[in-house]
């Protein structure tokens, strides 16, 4: 239970810093793909989509979303695509890819190489040496390119065509080939970076890239930095919250919230963590506030303990059952609904939750659904992980 001395920090107080913190409010909106990210700490990555839909809603020219988010990810390189925390593909700034890196990637990548070395040796596949020999040829061949295909660097380097029974003999058997899974490997381990994509911003195909040169540092003071760094975006946090969206052991969250002098606040959900310095209240948005946020976008699952912006009614209709979330409408700081595009590019939305959602969310609401058809234009897209209410309004 939390001590009741402790400064506490209700539910208006808690949708006050997201709208503004998290660019959502019309006057918090950013100019630039980079501010979003900055303010997001990470935008998800998994779904491609996912990251133009995510930089749209937060831009105050949201005409501008494409060009800009493809000029940071591919031109001025400001922004790179890479495996982060609970190995998910995000997007983050450049500067902030070493820390990622040291705090979560390093960790994951030891796993992950393990794990290709045990399955290619249980298929009777070329051992370490032999991996370690492709691996540089591959990333070689890589430098020479600037960026490739895994089907165009195995042009360079044959052998990342070799195949690999994984799982013989269970259910799940599948053939594996060295490419795909030496590339995720090497992702992890920050060697490489996902680039240019085959096709519009929603293709699932990409390029690969080496990813920018950066320092080695300490994990434990990575740590420190990053969890710094999303409290000030998210926080306040539980415990539960840290744990969950850095895929750390509850050890490693304590030592890092101790380093960087976190201080513990009264939340409805018990005690939670604000970065030091960050207890007063922040300034409401002067007007009321709608949003149409994408699936898997970095707001609504920021959090492990969604209860104060989002009714546990609305999960079933609102998440797959991996716990993914499809796309939200939001009203004032809370998710009020959900969300999609038709074949015909029409934005259909559906209000789940009507408390306090009257005429002026609907206007509100009905005006970012148009914001967002025309910006996206001709472009058809579908969420990676549908849900149902996605899906329903999709026809």
């Amino acid at each position: 239970m939390a001590d009741e001395r402790m400064p506490y920090i209700g539910t208006a107080e808690r949708r006050a810093r997201l709208a503004r913190r998290h660019r959502l409010a019309p006057a918090a909106r950013a100019a630039r793909p980079e501010e979003v990210a900055d303010a997001l700490v990470a935008l998800h990555g998994t779904d491609p989509a996912t990251v133009y839909l995510a930089v749209g809603a937060r831009l105050a020219d949201a005409s501008r979303t494409v060009p800009e988010t493809e000029r940071a990810l591919y031109t001025e390189r400001a922004l790179v695509r890479m495996h982060g925390m609970r190995h998910t593909v995000f997007v983050f700034p450049t500067e902030l890819t070493a820390v990622v890196r040291a705090s979560t990637g390093l960790a994951v990548a030891a796993r992950e190489r393990a794990s290709l070395v045990k399955d290619m040796a249980k298929a009777g596949a070329p051992d370490a040496a032999w991996l370690k020999e492709v691996e540089e040829s591959a990333l070689a061949a890589l430098a020479r390119r600037g960026e490739a295909t895994a089907a165009e660097l195995a042009r360079d380097e044959p052998r990342l065509r070799e195949q690999f029974v994984y799982a013989a003999g269970k259910s799940y058997e599948g053939v594996h080939t060295v490419s795909s899974r030496l590339l995720r490997v090497l992702g992890v381990e920050g060697k490489v970076v996902r680039g240019r994509p085959l096709g519009s911003w929603t293709s699932t195909q990409a390029r690969w890239a080496l990813a920018p040169a950066h320092p080695e540092l300490d994990a434990a003071g990575a740590q420190a930095d990053l969890l710094r760094r999303w409290l000030a975006a998210c926080g306040p946090a539980t415990e539960a919250d840290l744990k969950w969206w850095t895929g750390w052991r509850v050890t490693e969250v304590r030592r890092a919230l101790a380093a960087i002098g976190a201080r513990e606040v009264r939340l409805d959900e018990g005690t939670g963590f604000v970065a030091e310095g960050d207890t007063g209240p922040v300034e409401t948005p002067d007007e009321p506030w709608a949003a149409l946020l994408p699936g898997l976008d970095p707001t609504a699952m920021g959090w492990q303990q969604r209860d104060w912006f989002l009714s546990p009614a609305q999960r079933p209709a609102l998440f797959d059952r991996s716990g993914n979330v499809g796309p939200t409408v939001w009203w004032n700081g809370r998710v009020v609904g959900g969300w999609a595009q038709r074949p015909d590019g029409e934005i259909a939305w559906r209000v789940l939750d009507e408390e306090g959602v009257g005429r002026e969310a609907g206007a509100a609401i009905e005006a970012e659904a148009a914001r967002l058809r025309q910006w996206v234009g001709t472009t058809r897209f579908t969420p990676r992980f549908r849900t149902p209410v996605e899906r329903e309004l999709a026809g």
